[in-house]
């Protein structure tokens, strides 16, 4: 249906804008004038006129209506309750234990033990080769010098060195002492303690909802419009309103008190002593000798000979030969000793005592709440819009004088009242009747729930 109310608004346009050319459409749109040498045929054509109805559609509209509702809310009470309770004090004893521990006494002790090392001894042994070459021939005398020298020469002493020593002797001794110990006593006190309590407080608001398609006539042009207009949901939502309330709570604290005591006590303190050892010490010292050696030797002068004769040589090779020596040695050792002491220590035990203290205990309670709630409601209702359209309307434009209807001129005999009345003779244009188009009805737009 739109496609063809554009064309027929697009044929209208074209021969209202030029009249003219209406001529090439075969007399579909009709003719202003006849020229002056030949007769146009004069004929109707269809134009659109905008004709406008009010029609009704039915809208559900969301309504929120208040309702009153009772439900039981639980509220705590707090209870105390006195109860016994049997609590227990530290008490402090002194007692004493046998304990027993070791000292470590040096012992020194002189031992000789074997060593054995090995050494590399030479070996020689004589062969002979064959060979002839020139040789020195050497002749030997036998002479004697005299050497010097200084040798050191231990000397070993025997000697005792004095090694003084600090010992720690225990001394017991008994003293009163003075104990004090800390015993918590309960307090009970009031303070203000701030609660915090609140209820819903309900507030308006509006909600924005899909946009409804509206169509608009626009004056400047002969199609109405489509638009969009926004749609607001006015809504009602709960909001938690704070409230602090002070409240009276008791409570029970325990504060420290200090006891004293006198408590016999023995103490061991222990007192320097100095034992004095001796120690035997072999001390070494040097002594120099002067030693004077005869060492032989022989002079060597060398005659040219040229002889040919088996010739000496030896080769050494080294023996192993292993030899056991003795190597004194000093050895230490501790030697332990087991002593005993009395040594004091503190025992706790504990002592029971009866308190009387308050015990809170929540007890619940139903309370009777009544609160306002939003119900929605869909109410229809009736709302006018306006349907613009085009409607069809013939035109007729009048005829020449001279003119017939049929486009030729008319002849001698016809005049211009025959051609009225061949006008007349034209059945009547009916034109349409307005009429009140309804809508289907569509579904309402559900708003957002409370």
């Amino acid at each position: 249906m739109k496609t063809y109310l554009m064309g027929l608004l697009a044929v209208a346009a074209a021969l209202a804008t030029n009249p003219v050319q209406a001529g090439g459409y075969c007399g579909a749109g009709g003719y202003g004038c006849c020229p002056t040498n030949a007769c146009q045929p004069s004929a109707c054509y269809t134009s659109c006129k905008v004709e406008r109805q009010t029609c009704f559609k039915t809208v559900y509209e969301t309504v929120y209506e208040p309702q009153q509702v009772t439900c039981n809310k639980t509220v705590y009470e707090t209870v105390w309750d006195e109860q016994q309770v049997t609590c227990n004090r530290t008490v402090v004893e002194t007692a004493y234990r046998e304990q027993s521990y070791t000292v470590c006494r040096q012992v020194t002790e002189t031992a000789a033990r074997e060593e054995r090392y090995t050494v590399m001894k030479p070996v020689y042994e004589t062969c002979e080769r064959d060979c002839s070459y020139t040789v020195c021939k050497p002749v030997w005398e036998n002479c004697e010098r005299e050497v010097r020298r200084t040798v050191s020469r231990p000397v070993y002493e025997d000697t005792y060195r004095e090694c003084r020593r600090t010992v720690m002797r225990p001394v017991v001794e008994t003293i009163n002492r003075e104990v004090c110990h800390t015993v918590m006593r309960p307090v009970t006190r009031c303070a203000t303690v701030p609660q915090v309590c609140g209820q819903w407080v309900c507030k308006q608001a509006n909600y924005q909802t899909l946009p409804t398609p509206k169509w608009q006539c626009n004056p400047c042009s002969t199609m109405p419009s489509l638009c969009w207009q926004p749609n607001t949901v006015p809504i009602t939502y709960r909001v938690w309103q704070t409230q602090v309330v002070q409240r009276q709570v008791n409570y029970t604290t325990y504060e420290p008190q200090v006891v004293r005591q006198v408590c016999p006590q023995q103490v061991c303190r222990y007192v320097p002593q100095e034992i004095v050892d001796r120690i035997p010490v072999k001390t070494c010292r040097w002594v120099n000798e002067e030693v004077v050696e005869k060492i032989p030797y022989r002079t060597c002068k060398y005659v040219n000979e040229t002889v040919t004769k088996k010739v000496p040589y030896q080769t050494c090779r080294w023996v192993k030969e292993d030899h056991v020596r003795s190597v004194p040695v000093t050895t230490c050792k501790m030697v332990q000793e087991t002593k005993t002491c009395q040594v004091p220590y503190q025992v706790c035990k504990q002592v029971p005592y009866t308190v009387t203290q308050r015990v809170a205990r929540c007890v619940p309670k139903q309370v009777p709440v009544t609160y306002t709630q939003c119900v929605a409601r869909s109410v229809p209702k009736q709302v006018a819009y306006e349907v613009c359209r085009m409607v069809p309307v013939t035109v007729c434009d009048a005829t020449p004088a001279n003119c017939s209807s049929c486009g030729v001129a008319a002849p001698v005999g016809e005049t211009s009242t025959d051609v009225q009345e061949h006008k007349a003779a034209k059945p009547p244009v009916e034109e349409p009747t307005p009429k009140t188009e309804e809508l289907p009805t569509t579904e309402p737009i559900a708003g957002p729930k409370a």
